[in-house]
């Protein structure tokens, strides 16, 4: 699978290509997968901006509800590459979830960007950073089923960052504590309705619902893995084997998007063209509380790093320590073994990135 098409695209012209600001052709279209959280960001800013125009390469985004309508549409052809957590080029390239291609990771687009949401039901006063849940559970839990606690995929960095938060709280495994699988966008709406009791996912779903005042923070990704990578492009094997020139500039344009993301005075623009509903898709005062300097905390502000970052060598180059990353977290709950190590690895493409750097002018 994994299989693109090459289709021509009609101008009014009549001509069958289009010509960048450069002269070079850009031809039929990448098609792009996003999920909408603020840390599709880059994607949006290089569409945006007119970065992938000018680089000569035209992208088609399309908007999934989650990441198993990515995984699913980049096996079956209908995706090029996606703004992915990491778990689903580990899914497709090791076959995980029985579908099973070849794919590749050329490019970081972040670090950071997830928060743990709880309901205001389970009282900030007595759990706080976490350290109180387990007393919380053993004696004023009053609910006949489990607690329930969300995460967008088995896969994610979100399983990984909640299962390191249940762990210093001495809660891993622990049966009075059942954990689902839900699409980002739809977790605020599970909390309101208490079909669930808290989440761990990306922004604006956790500000969301501590602005509606149906839920409260009890820590930060940053707080419980700093520097983690957290988005990626996934690019299908196949696809890349038949248009590397178009990856090339396709890698190009993100670096250049991410740099932009993180200048603040691109932060007014960076969060109206979020907010509009081909992107995330939400109030812009939500966005301005994703992106400020400062996160609700239990009932407090507390000053931290950006919530993101997402430019920079440290950030967007493809390490081997960042698929480690990856590797450890989700040995710890027994989703991989020794074997698959090496292909995780050698899914994280630094030669890509480099090719990319030296389209940029950077390397």
């Amino acid at each position: 699978m994994c299989q693109s098409q090459e289709v021509g695209i009609t101008l009014a012209s009549g001509n069958l290509v289009m010509k960048s600001s450069r002269g070079s052709q850009i031809g039929s279209a990448v098609r792009l997968g996003i999920v909408p959280l603020c840390d599709c960001a880059p994607v949006a800013v290089a569409q945006e901006m007119g970065i992938f125009r000018r680089r000569g390469v035209r992208v088609k985004i399309s908007k999934e509800l989650g990441w198993a309508s990515v995984r699913d549409k980049i096996f079956y052809g209908e995706l090029d590459a996606a703004q992915s957590i990491v778990g689903i080029a580990m899914a497709l390239g090791l076959g995980i979830e029985k579908l099973q291609c070849e794919v590749v990771v050329p490019l970081i687009l972040s670090l950071h960007g997830n928060a743990i949401t709880l309901s205001n039901e389970l009282d900030p006063r007595k759990i706080g950073d976490g350290a109180g849940l387990k007393d919380f559970l053993e004696h004023s839990w009053k609910r006949q089923r489990p607690l329930t606690l969300a995460v967008p995929h088995r896969l994610s960095s979100h399983r990984i960052l909640l299962n390191e938060w249940l762990s210093r709280n001495g809660l891993f495994a622990d049966e009075r504590i059942e954990i689902v699988f839900l699409p980002p966008r739809i977790m605020s709406g599970h909390l309101e309705a208490r079909l669930i009791d808290g989440y761990c996912v990306g922004e604006p779903w956790n500000s969301k619902s501590i602005l509606k005042g149906i839920g409260w923070s009890p820590a930060t990704s940053g707080d419980l893995s700093h520097g983690h990578p957290e988005k990626a492009l996934v690019v299908c094997g196949r696809f890349l084997h038949e248009h590397p020139e178009k990856i090339r500039r396709l890698v190009a344009s993100l670096i250049e998007a991410c740099a932009l993301c993180e200048d603040p005075d691109f932060s007014n623009e960076l969060i109206s063209i979020l907010s509009r509903k081909e992107y995330v898709g939400v109030d812009a005062a939500i966005l301005r509380e994703s992106f400020s300097w400062s996160f609700r905390v239990g009932s407090k502000r507390i000053r931290k790093e950006p919530f993101y970052l997402f430019g920079g060598d440290a950030v967007n180059r493809p390490t081997s320590d960042k698929a480690s990353w990856y590797i450890s977290g989700l040995r710890k709950v027994g989703l991989l073994n020794q074997v698959e190590v090496e292909k995780v690895i050698s899914m994280h493409r630094e030669d890509l990135y480099e090719e990319a750097l030296q389209e940029c002018g950077t390397a």
